[in-house]
């Protein structure tokens, strides 16, 4: 006849182990499983909260806030005939107009990809597309609003009428 002694448990493959190992072993892989679930938890909730803040209407309120404005009248002449040609719908005379505008630093009221558009005031003496633009956000044939930036994006004033 077979007999086990209590301090031993018979596993797999008839192999014998104390007991002591195989509830050490039970403990230890819960301890495990218990851990990375607790991780997996609060990597979760963060990225919840960190999301939450970042679609906060405080954040896009804070973005109208720090915009002033100018008069369309105001406006260099390139400008003004820049933004004639955005409410036409051209043509431009830059391959990049009208491109999306990534709005990445935020300094615009945030907007799903794709709502703003960009394109170029041309700058009197420069070789290149210079630093003035109009970014414009909502439909390329009729935006909701547009925005002038004469230092390559660094700020931006609300255009009006």
């Amino acid at each position: 006849m077979f007999r086990v002694n209590p301090r031993f448990l018979v596993v797999f493959s008839g192999h014998l182990l104390p007991l002591s190992v195989c509830r050490m072993s039970r403990l230890l892989s819960f301890k495990s499983v218990f851990t990375h679930f607790v991780l997996a938890v609060s990597v979760f909730c963060a990225g919840v909260a960190l999301n939450a803040q970042a679609r906060s209407p405080a954040l896009d309120q804070g973005a109208e806030d720090k915009q002033s404005s100018v008069a369309l009248a105001d406006l260099p002449p390139q400008g003004r005939a820049t933004h004639d040609k955005i409410m036409h719908g051209g043509p431009f005379p830059y391959e990049k107009d009208g491109s999306v505008f990534g709005n990445r630093e935020r300094q615009l009221p945030v907007a799903k990809r794709g709502y703003y558009r960009e394109y170029t005031v041309k700058t009197p003496g420069s070789r290149d597309r210079g630093a003035k633009r109009i970014v414009c956000g909502g439909k390329p044939e009729t935006p909701d609003t547009c925005f002038y930036t004469d230092d390559h994006y660094a700020s931006f004033r609300k255009i009006v009428p």
